[in-house]
């Protein structure tokens, strides 16, 4: 193949590669749906392991599409996990991105870019 046809190549859309790894997805899908969610509830849910989503969690608050609350509940710490305003629409963005890949044959996606 020569370099001409590579330069004319489709290319797919550009998806964010920070909610595309399965686990980070799996955490914004699941904080979606629901206003909040106790850590507890998320890591078994997703079947992760408490050091495993509290890494991931960390990406996503680093790049503020979720908020980290600590609070009591009684007398027992509890940590609740919340999608930002920024992080539901990066979701949103995500989810139409994908479909959009899904949907139309690359073929078809360069001329309707």
């Amino acid at each position: 193949m020569s370099a001409d046809n590579d330069a004319r190549a489709p290319q797919p859309p550009d998806i964010d590669r920070l909610i595309h790894e399965p686990s980070r997805y799996s955490i914004m899908a699941l904080l979606y749906v629901v206003e909040r969610a106790e850590f507890l509830f998320v890591q078994n849910q997703i079947h992760l392991t408490p050091g495993n989503l509290s890494a991931h969690v960390s990406k996503l608050e680093a790049a503020q599409y979720l908020s980290v609350e600590k609070q009591f509940v009684g007398k027992k710490p509890r940590t609740f996990l919340r999608l930002t305003g920024l992080g539901r629409d990066a979701f949103e963005n995500y989810r139409d991105k994908m479909k959009q890949l899904f949907s139309v044959p690359l073929s078809k996606k360069s001329s309707l870019e």
